[in-house]
């Protein structure tokens, strides 16, 4: 999943971004209001986490104008040292799906994070499953066949985003601007590197297993591998399922 925080208290930003990307979020960070403005209108985040007090545009102002973009649906959590219960309502009137005033607990926010991303705004399913392989974004567990894969975090975010995106050609182009933060320094040959990374994990590669003979009939056995779920889309990029 892709988040996007947009404060202006570096040191917070910074805190939040860190302790998100060790839950295996790839996080985009703005640390003013324009700035902010113009990544989430460019940009899809699943949830977008705004503070209220902003230089050059207020959070409030920056809600309202996503909210008038039709295609801007992404759940916004309101952000603040302000807890009085008027600044909650304008808030949320203001377009804010949840409202969570400072200080917080990190539990707190990561929990209302995970409760916003499970909201229908594209019925976003806990457990993603293309054939046999199945990916718990709840537990972060990765099975095939039932079997448990280990994966590392940013392996782990690109098969979640193919899954999400499965049966669909996805260019290398979309799949860094959706697993890597905005301003990490990708080479489309990174991309190559990480999908490679995945086959070998979640694609089977031993070889089928011999057909036994008994006389001079063939006895069909478990002989045929499953097919490989990641395919190389030439010219374009790659295709899960």
């Amino acid at each position: 999943m892709k988040l996007l925080v947009v404060e202006d208290e570096h040191k917070i930003a910074n805190s939040i971004k860190k302790g998100l990307e060790q839950e295996s979020y790839a996080v985009d960070v703005a640390y003013d209001g324009e700035n902010g403005f113009d990544l989430a209108s460019s940009e899809e985040y699943d949830v977008i986490i705004l503070d209220l007090m902003l230089p050059k545009m207020d959070g409030l102002t920056i809600c309202k104008k996503l909210r008038e973009e039709k295609n801007k649906h992404a759940p916004i959590l309101i952000l603040t040292s302000k807890g009085e219960i008027d600044d909650k309502v304008v808030g949320l009137n203001a377009g804010a799906d949840d409202y969570l005033a400072k200080p917080f607990a990190f539990s707190e926010l990561l929990a209302r994070i995970k409760a916003l991303s499970r909201r229908p705004k594209q019925t976003l399913n806990s457990v993603l499953q293309v054939g046999k392989l199945t990916l718990d974004t709840s537990t972060y567990e990765t099975r095939r066949d039932g079997k448990l894969i280990e994966l590392s975090k940013k392996e782990y975010a690109l098969l979640e985003y193919m899954m999400r995106h499965k049966g669909k050609v996805l260019t290398k182009d979309q799949i860094i601007n959706n697993v890597w933060d905005y301003d990490a320094d990708v080479l489309p040959n990174t991309v190559e590197v990480y999908v490679g990374y995945l086959r070998n994990k979640i694609d089977p590669t031993s070889p089928p297993t011999p057909l036994k003979l008994s006389g001079s009939r063939r006895l069909r056995g478990a002989s045929k591998k499953e097919e490989s779920l990641i395919k190389t889309v030439r010219g374009f990029g790659y295709k899960l399922g």
